[in-house]
């Protein structure tokens, strides 16, 4: 059985989140470069465009309103304390940080809240320009980061449920031997 290289294992993760830092910089700076505030681009009539905005809160505008300053430092200490956690939990994993489909998804949101911290610190906001509409509904604009912050949690509830079967499931057949 081929041995695997074991420092090699930990930067897997790294390397994907910095494959989303870095799609999510060139995107919004694309973004911020080529289009004025709020104009936008239809993809899908009334489906999909691309607008351009720019978010003073955290995911979807939740904590857009009310005192700059204290959102800033809520926010920031926030999306500090997750990238403290997940770094921690890729680089020295514990058990329940090993399998694969957990560090993809810890993976993402590391990416994710790097790439939204990173415009936070600089810019005090974050630029949005995925927005996803239907009639007068529409969802709140979101970018790269959002969507890799959101796809790592989902995997990683789906993971949690998934693992946590596979124990009563076992358990399960202890009980019936």
């Amino acid at each position: 059985m081929p041995q695997q290289r074991k420092n090699s294992w930990p930067l897997l993760p790294f390397t994907l989140a910095l494959l989303v830092v870095v799609a999510d910089r060139i995107s919004k700076l694309y973004i911020q470069h080529s289009m004025s505030m709020f104009d936008s681009i239809s993809v899908m009539p009334g489906w999909l465009r691309i607008v351009h905005t720019e978010n003073p809160g955290a995911a979807f505008g939740v904590l857009a309103q009310g005192n700059a300053t204290v959102r800033s430092v809520v926010l920031i200490g926030i999306s500090a304390l997750v990238l403290i956690f997940v770094a921690s939990a890729l680089w020295k994993p514990s058990h329940s940080f090993t399998a694969p489909a957990t560090r993809l998804a810890l993976a993402l949101i590391l990416g994710g809240a790097i790439g939204n911290l990173y415009d936070r610190i600089l810019r005090g906001t974050v630029t949005d320009f995925v927005e996803v509409y239907h009639g007068a509904w529409s969802f709140p604009a979101f970018n790269v980061a959002d969507s890799a912050i959101t796809t790592g949690a989902c995997l990683l509830v789906l993971e949690l449920l998934w693992s946590h079967r596979k124990r009563l499931e076992e358990h399960a057949r202890v009980i019936e031997k």
